[in-house]
């Protein structure tokens, strides 16, 4: 039966491919995909661990016997041996083998993939007593993750990319063929990087906002994504067919063939479309007026380059520098990046963009980017408001001082531009400056090369909005990051999809702030982008013009349809007509008037 589930839409496009869900469990379960190679040696792993959890029932087995009625009653020695059972049962043990084999799953993913198919039999049985087996099956399963936790191998990089319905060999019966979609509960930015380069087409998550970062790295990946779809994990079960509209933000499991032919259509209408806008890619950005817009990219690694450039990014506007802290064991400073660690990744960056300017701003954690890709500790009701950004960093000068210093020799191989996340008072501009300069510092005493950044701040609190000529005079640049500015100024969390409907760029207060933000920067001549969401939505892009604004930052993905606007722009008859939205109570009605 066809299902359709409503969410969110962040990431547009369509996607149609089998549903590979990634499940919770109470152990931490590692999601990844293995090398052709390694199938072996994670195939041993779970015969590994078979055999050490059937030697510990065997010995629990034989404890109980030897113990008084009273104490062990006949049931419990019967459970045990139900556990035996279950453990040596060829179903577990071949589709657990089947996952690792035709999919690629490492053990630990395959053990719980099929775990869902078998605890679906159990669900689908009329029998009551054997229905009730399942919590059997489960206690067996979380045996054998307990047994391989710590045995995991080394993160590989994904398998090649598999075939498409329609490509040169036909899907077989079981569909391994086809394209994958991914669907999860929630999926943290530690996660998202992590399938950043997988074969995955297209992602859906239960919970999340338009702006979570889990959303924005999905943009970041161009791949049609849904998220806040509240019941999507429960819904869809492994490998049902699934359909991703990432326009709409809909999900649609088990289609008919109409249906499914429906989307195909559109979904080949969008690559034509992408098609027409590849063209653009190395045309210059200048509006009919001839007004030239910097067009820049936001990237999360290094690697990430290589997209920017080919899209025809102008330079890195936003280099996430997290991105390299997350998923680190522990948040025990030993276990971040070192120095050289991080210089080597700057260079990377730097010397990808050939030339071109690179924007990094230091380590931005907290709220939903946690560094281990956990949940932010629930004694902290409110974490985006807590020990967050350069909160964190100056609470932590000793890593702070650390991510300076690499950043800093990096810039002996190019142009960089040095940017602070999330200052708000003065208090916190003069720590930061003190600590940049301590920085130089000991890099001339050890007698290190290094380069001169330019200094820029982010907008993304009200209160540095509202004090922007505080800003203008200590750095050089200002970045609006309109993610946060527009969470903090409407009180809204944005990832929380319950509130969604209540995140508003197009609100009054909103457009003031970075209106008054850019207009100052111009009168003082110092330069100024936006580098949140906004400068990437279409809808945005000839207000934005109209502003003054001549700097955008954006996820290359987004870059070349800003780009088709900006060419059709004309600033001179945009800028009374932004003034007129700005001033308006309902500028939504105007900027969707035109």
């Amino acid at each position: 039966m066809t299902i359709a589930i409503h969410g969110l839409p962040v990431a547009r496009g369509i996607a149609i491919g089998r549903a590979v869900r990634v499940l919770s469990s109470r152990v931490d379960v590692a999601h990844y995909f293995i090398k052709q190679e390694e199938v072996a040696a994670e195939i041993d792993r779970v015969r590994a661990a078979r055999d050490a959890v059937a030697e510990e029932l065997r010995r629990l087995h034989g404890s109980v016997a030897q113990m008084a009625p009273k104490d062990a009653p006949h049931e419990l020695g019967a459970m045990i041996e139900v556990h035996q059972m279950m453990l040596q049962d060829e179903v577990l043990s071949e589709g657990v083998k089947h996952w690792i084999t035709e999919r690629l799953y490492n053990a630990e993913w395959a053990l719980t993939t099929q775990l869902e198919v078998v605890a679906r039999q159990f669900d689908e049985m009329e029998d009551e007593y054997l229905r009730e087996r399942k919590a059997d099956l489960e206690q067996v399963v979380e045996r054998l993750l307990r047994q391989m936790k710590g045995t995991a191998a080394v993160l590989a990089p994904p398998p090649p990319k598999r075939r498409a319905r329609g490509e040169d060999d036909a899907e077989g019966e079981d569909g391994f063929d086809a394209p994958l979609v991914l669907v999860a509960h929630d999926l943290s930015p530690a996660d998202m990087l992590q399938f950043k380069k997988s074969v995955f087409a297209g992602f859906v998550t239960d919970v999340g906002g338009k702006t979570s970062h889990t959303a924005i790295v999905a943009r970041s990946m161009d791949i049609p994504a849904v998220v806040g779809a509240r019941v999507a994990s429960q819904i869809v079960r492994q490998d049902d067919w699934v359909i991703i509209d990432g326009d709409a933000g809909v999900v649609i499991v088990d289609p008919s063939p109409i249906i499914l032919a429906e989307y195909g259509f559109k979904q080949r209408q969008g690559e034509l479309e992408r098609e027409r806008l590849w063209r653009l890619r190395h045309k210059s950005a200048v509006t009919l007026d001839g007004q030239r817009v910097d067009l820049l990219a936001n990237i999360e690694l290094p690697e990430d380059t290589e997209g920017a450039v080919k899209a025809g990014a102008v330079g890195v506007g936003l280099f996430r520098s997290e991105f390299l802290f997350m998923g680190r064991e522990s948040r025990s400073l030993t276990r971040l990046p070192d120095e050289d660690e991080q210089y080597a990744a700057y260079v990377r960056a730097v010397e990808g963009m050939r030339g071109m300017p690179v924007t990094i701003r230091t380590i931005d954690i907290g709220a939903d980017k946690p560094l281990d890709g956990k949940a932010a500790r629930p004694e902290y009701l409110n974490p985006a408001l807590g020990l967050r950004a350069i909160r964190w960093s100056l609470a932590e000068p000793a890593m702070f001082l650390t991510q300076v210093r690499a950043i800093l020799r990096a810039a002996a191989h190019g142009e960089v531009h040095l940017l602070i996340p999330m200052l708000g008072h003065a208090g916190q501009i003069r720590q930061t400056l003190a600590l940049i300069d301590q920085a130089r510092a000991d890099l001339d005493a050890r007698g290190a090369a290094h380069g001169g950044v330019k200094l820029g701040a982010m907008i993304e609190v009200p209160a540095a909005a509202l004090t922007v000529d505080l800003f203008l005079r200590h750095f050089d640049f200002l970045s609006i990051g309109t993610n946060d500015l527009i969470q903090y100024t409407l009180a809204i969390d944005r990832a929380d999809e319950a509130v969604a409907h209540l995140y508003d760029p197009c609100h009054p207060a909103v457009l003031r702030l970075v209106a008054d933000t850019i207009a100052a920067c111009r009168a003082a001549g110092k330069g100024v982008s936006v580098c949140g969401e906004m400068a990437g939505d279409v809808s945005f892009t000839r207000l934005l013009l109209g502003l003054g604004l001549r700097s955008f930052s954006m996820h290359p993905s987004q870059i070349l349809a800003v780009k088709q606007e900006v060419l059709r722009a004309d600033t001179t008859r945009l800028g009374p007509w932004a003034q007129q939205v700005i001033a308006s109570d309902d500028p939504a009605a105007m900027l969707a008037e035109g």
